[in-house]
């Protein structure tokens, strides 16, 4: 039986989350704590050692991320709840966590459960908390690194190296100065979500380019831009005005 414990600061969802697991999955999942403070939600860690923590992120005195601060080492999986489907999602989605949205459903509670049993000795729960870390902090900052989750496990690559993202199904290829490119295991959309938007201008559904490669834009043939590499994409139509703004906009 898998075991783990709840950090969060609203006692309904303490209580909701104990009641799903007790109805739906009590053969499956043993709670050992029901947290409402990271103080206390680290002091049961430490005392009970389980193997998954859910872990609110949006709560008073010291957010979910906070969490990681008090560990050298993380010897337990973490999932993530929040209410809000925002860019911390994405990141979360990015570096390979699992995450549920509240209120909580006991099949997508399942599928995590699933999911969690499959890849349990997969990778390193550490390196993949660091990468998420990063990707969270890199804000507007063309000269980070990003952790790019590969089909054999991430690859690191400054954000002012890459040319353009393409599409390809539900992969991304990042292009970069060196003239290839890395098969990234997500969607452009999620990718998109990930790299600093005022840097980075999506001009089709099948492209999100690099703004400072930008060498020229033809708006009497189709509206067309040429990157530094040569390369010519098309803008779709309706992204023109708005990628015109993003252009001409100061990026100190």
């Amino acid at each position: 039986m898998i075991s783990c414990i709840l950090i969060d600061d609203e006692k309904k969802a303490r209580e909701t989350f104990d009641m799903i697991v007790q109805r739906y999955l009590p053969k499956k999942l043993k709670v050992l704590a029901l947290a409402e403070s990271i103080k206390e939600g680290v002091y049961a860690i430490q005392k009970l050692r389980p193997d998954i923590v859910f872990l609110d992120i949006e709560m008073p005195v010291e957010n979910g991320f906070k969490l990681f601060e008090y560990f050298d080492a993380i010897p337990f999986e973490v999932v993530f709840l929040t209410a809000f489907k925002n860019y911390a999602i994405d990141a979360i989605r990015f570096s390979a966590f699992d995450y549920l949205l509240k209120p909580l459903d006991q099949t997508e509670l399942s599928g995590v459960i699933s999911r969690f049993s499959k890849r349990k000795n997969e990778e390193n729960n550490y390196q993949r908390i660091q990468n998420l870390l990063n990707n969270l902090s890199i804000g507007s900052d063309i000269g980070a690194k990003i952790a790019l989750p590969t089909l054999s496990g991430y690859q690191m690559e400054k954000v002012s190296q890459i040319i353009y993202c393409e599409a390809d199904d539900n992969y991304t290829k990042i292009h970069t100065v060196r003239g290839d490119f890395i098969l990234v295991s997500r969607s452009l959309k999620i990718v998109e979500e990930m790299l600093p938007s005022r840097y980075f201008f999506r001009i089709h559904k099948s492209y999100l380019i690099n703004l400072n490669f930008v060498k020229s834009y033809n708006r009497n043939e189709g509206h067309k831009v040429t990157l530094e590499n040569g390369l010519e994409l098309e803008i779709a139509t309706r992204r023109n005005e708005e990628f015109v703004k993003a252009l001409t906009k100061a990026r100190d």
